[in-house]
C-alpha cells in the first residue's frame, strides 16, 4: 500500500468523525420543562409563618416607634419584605422556653377572674394584624405556671383559653388556632375532647381550630390514633411536627428527615411543619436563606407540607443568651435603634409575595430537577379563582427551565425575580410567553419565582440608624412604667419580672412568679434571673435596692453561663450575705442585727480580678478570683415576691 493511499484515507477519516461529531457538540441543550395546568391537582397552600416563642421578640418591643414600624413592616406587610401569612406565638408560662421566660397572662389562679395581658405576644398579634388581616394567628404553651396542676388538666385548658379571651378583650384579636399540645412534648388527645374543646365551646371560642401535636418526634404516629376514633378525628384540624426534614447537619440531602407517611398525606388532614428552621437568615448559603428556600419547596414537593413555619421571626435576643443571632432579620439593639435586613426576608417573600393562602399547588409541577439532589427544585401555585400563578425555583446548577402555561391560566406578560448570594429579590427583564411557552437559563445557587402577577417589591426605608454600645452609665429607677410591664432592655431568663407599686411610693421591679412552674424540658436554669447590658462590660459597678420578702436576692455581672450565672452578690432574708463566682462560694458572712422589713442596697464592684461586696455602705468581701472577665449585668431572686429598685451600672472608682 502506497504512502498517499494512506494519507488520502487518514485524511477522510478525519473529515468523517468531524461530520459525526460536530452537530453533536453545536446541538443546543434540551430545556427541563415545568408544566403547568389549570386542571392539575394539588393540595392547598396555608401558608408561610413564624412562631414568636422563646423571649425570641423581647428586644425588639423596646425599639423607638420608628424603626420598630419599620420591622413590623417587613416581617408582616403584605408585597413589601418576608409578608409572613402565619403568626404563632407562645402562651407565656414565666418559665424558661428557650432564649428567655415570657410571663403569663395569669401567674396565680386568683388572676384567672382578670387575667392581665402581660408580655409583647399580644402586641407582636395585634401589629402583624394591623399589617396585614388576614393574617392568621395560633398559640402554643412551652411550659405551664404550677397553679394548673398538670399539662393536661382542666385548668391548662381553662389557662389556655383564657390566653384568646385576653386577646379579644384587650386587642380586639381573634386567635385563630390553637397547638393542642405542650411544645415539641405531644398531646393528649382525650384532654383534647374532654377538657380543650369543650372549653373552647363554652367560652364562645367554637371556630378557633386545632392543631396537634406539634411535637419533634413519634412522626405522622398520630394518624394511628384518628384512624381508629373518627370522633377524636373530627377535632384535630391540621396536623403538624418540627423538624421533619430534620436539624443538624442543616443540609438539604441529609438522611434525618421524617417523611410524611403515606397515610399521613392520605388522610386529607392538612399537614404542617409546624417548625422547621431555626437557623441564621443572615447568610446566603451554609444553614442561611438558600437552605431555608430548598426546603419550604421540598417539604411540599416530597411530603406535602401546606404549611411552612420558622423559628423565630426576628432574633431579638442578646448577643449573650443561647439562639442569639437566630431569625429571619436581627433587631436585637432597641437603645440604638439599628437593625438589620437579611437575606432569609427576600427568600421568604419568594413565596409569600406572589402566593396567598387558598391558592393550589399544581403537583405535576412540583418536583426535583435530578432525582440524586434536593439542591434544585420548584414548585408551582396557582390562584383558583383568576387563573393566576407562580413558579418557585431554587437552583443548585445553572441550567435551562422551560415553562408551558396550560389552559384556565393566565397568559401575558411573564414577571421574572431573582436572588442570589450577592443580592437578592431583584427584578429581572419582563418576559413573553412564544406559543404557551417560556424558556429561561437560571443561574447556580439562587432563587427565582417567575408569575404573571405584579405589585411585588422589595421594600425599603431610609437611613437605619447606626449600631452602638449599651449605654454606660445606665440608670433604671422604673417610676416610668405601669403596673405589669416588664422594664426596658431586662431579659427574664426565668421567673417573671415586673413593676409594682412600691411601698416607699411610686414603681419598683419585683419578681412576682410565686412557685417554679411545669417546665419545658427539666429546665437546668439556677434560679429566676434578669439580663440587661452588655457583653463587652468588662470593669464595672452594679448596685440597686432591695427588699426582701422570702428567700434571698441577688446582683451580678460579668455573665458567663445560663445555668451559672457569674459573679454574684447575695443577701439572704436573715442577713446572710454570699459572694459567689457561679456555684463557687468566695465569701460569706452574717450581718448582726439585720432588719429584714427595711430596704437594703447592694453594690458589687469588678475590677480586673478583683471582686467587691458592699451592703449599705458597707465593704464586707473583697477577693481576688478568676472567672469571667467581661459580661452582662443581671439581677436574680428566689421564688418569692422580693422588690427591686434604683437599679445602677457605672464605673468603678
Amino acid at each position: 500500500m502506497s504512502l498517499s493511499f494512506i494519507k488520502l484515507n487518514s485524511n477522510w477519516l478525519k473529515m468523517l468523525l468531524l461530520f459525526l461529531v460536530v452537530p453533536v457538540l453545536t446541538v443546543k441543550a434540551q430545556a427541563q420543562t415545568i408544566s403547568l395546568s389549570a386542571t392539575d391537582k394539588g393540595r392547598v397552600f396555608e401558608g408561610i409563618g413564624a412562631v414568636s416563642a422563646g423571649a425570641s421578640s423581647r428586644n425588639l418591643a423596646d425599639y423607638p416607634e420608628k424603626q420598630r414600624s419599620e420591622v413590623l413592616d417587613y416581617l408582616f406587610k403584605p408585597k413589601f419584605g418576608a409578608g409572613f401569612q402565619h403568626l404563632k406565638v407562645e402562651i407565656g408560662s414565666g418559665e424558661n422556653s428557650t432564649c428567655g421566660s415570657e410571663p403569663s397572662h395569669i401567674i396565680t389562679r386568683d388572676e384567672l377572674k382578670n387575667p392581665i395581658p402581660r408580655g409583647y405576644e399580644f402586641w407582636l398579634m395585634a401589629e402583624a394584624r394591623k399589617r396585614n388581616r388576614n393574617v392568621m394567628l395560633d398559640c402554643l404553651p412551652w411550659a405551664y405556671p404550677r397553679w394548673v396542676g398538670t399539662r393536661f388538666s382542666q385548668e391548662s385548658a381553662d389557662w389556655i383559653v383564657s390566653f384568646l379571651e385576653t386577646a379579644r378583650k384587650h386587642y380586639g384579636l381573634d386567635i385563630n388556632w390553637i397547638s393542642a399540645a405542650q411544645n415539641e412534648m405531644g398531646t393528649d388527645l382525650n384532654w383534647v375532647a374532654n377538657n380543650l374543646r369543650p372549653t373552647l365551646d363554652a367560652h364562645g371560642f367554637s371556630k378557633v381550630k386545632l392543631q396537634a401535636p406539634d411535637d419533634d418526634s413519634e412522626f405522622w404516629q398520630i394518624f394511628d390514633k384518628l384512624e381508629k376514633d373518627p370522633k377524636l378525628d373530627k377535632l384535630i384540624n391540621a396536623v403538624g411536627y418540627h423538624y421533619v426534614d430534620g436539624r443538624e447537619p442543616w443540609e438539604i440531602d441529609q438522611k434525618t428527615s421524617h417523611r410524611a407517611t403515606e397515610k399521613a398525606k392520605a388522610s386529607g388532614k392538612p399537614l404542617w411543619a409546624s417548625e422547621e428552621w431555626s437557623q441564621s437568615g443572615q447568610e446566603w448559603g451554609g444553614k442561611g436563606a438558600l437552605y431555608l428556600a430548598r426546603v419550604m419547596n421540598k417539604l411540599y414537593a416530597i411530603d406535602r407540607v401546606t404549611k411552612f413555619e420558622i423559628w423565630c421571626p426576628v432574633d431579638g435576643i442578646y448577643d449573650q443568651i443561647i439562639w442569639g443571632n437566630t431569625g429571619a432579620l436581627q433587631a436585637d439593639a432597641p437603645w440604638s435603634g439599628h437593625y438589620t435586613v437579611w437575606p432569609s426576608v427576600w427568600a421568604i417573600a419568594h413565596t409569600t409575595q406572589f402566593a396567598e393562602p387558598g391558592w393550589v399547588y399544581m403537583d405535576s409541577a412540583c418536583g426535583q430537577f435530578s432525582a440524586d439532589t434536593w439542591r434544585g427544585s420548584h414548585v408551582a401555585l396557582r390562584n383558583p379563582q383568576t387563573g393566576d400563578w407562580s413558579v418557585i425555583i431554587v437552583t443548585g446548577d445553572k441550567r435551562k427551565v422551560q415553562l408551558f402555561i396550560g389552559d384556565g391560566l393566565k397568559k401575558g406578560t411573564v414577571h421574572v425575580w431573582k436572588s442570589d448570594a450577592k443580592e437578592q429579590f431583584i427584578e429581572q427583564k419582563t418576559r413573553s410567553l412564544v406559543k404557551n411557552y417560556l424558556e429561561l437559563e437560571v443561574e447556580p445557587d439562587a432563587i427565582y419565582t417567575i408569575t404573571n402577577t405584579t405589585g411585588q417589591q422589595k421594600g425599603s426605608f431610609g437611613t437605619i440608624p447606626p449600631e452602638k454600645p449599651f449605654p454606660f452609665p445606665y440608670q433604671e429607677d422604673f417610676d416610668a412604667y405601669k403596673l405589669h410591664e416588664t422594664p426596658k432592655y431586662f431579659s427574664d431568663q426565668k421567673g417573671t419580672f415586673e413593676t409594682v407599686s412600691s411601698p416607699k411610693g411610686g414603681t419598683c421591679l419585683a419578681q412576682v412568679v410565686p412557685d417554679e412552674g411545669i417546665l419545658w424540658y427539666d429546665n437546668w436554669l439556677l434560679k429566676p434571673h434578669s439580663l440587661f447590658g452588655d457583653s463587652h462590660w468588662k470593669d464595672y459597678s452594679i448596685e440597686g435596692d432591695v427588699l426582701l420578702t422570702g428567700g434571698d436576692v441577688e446582683i451580678g455581672g460579668r455573665y458567663a453561663d445560663r445555668d451559672k450565672l457569674g459573679f454574684r452578690w447575695i443577701l439572704t432574708r436573715d442577713g446572710r450575705w454570699q459572694l459567689n463566682w457561679q456555684y463557687t462560694t468566695l465569701a460569706s458572712g452574717q450581718i448582726r442585727n439585720f432588719v429584714p422589713s427595711e430596704w437594703h442596697h447592694l453594690r458589687l464592684e469588678l475590677k480586673n480580678n478583683q471582686i467587691t461586696g458592699l451592703i449599705d455602705g458597707k465593704q464586707l468581701a473583697t477577693v481576688t478570683a478568676e472567672g469571667s472577665t467581661k459580661g452582662m449585668a443581671f439581677i436574680a431572686s428566689t421564688y418569692d415576691r422580693n422588690l427591686f429598685d434604683n437599679i445602677h451600672v457605672g464605673p468603678v472608682n
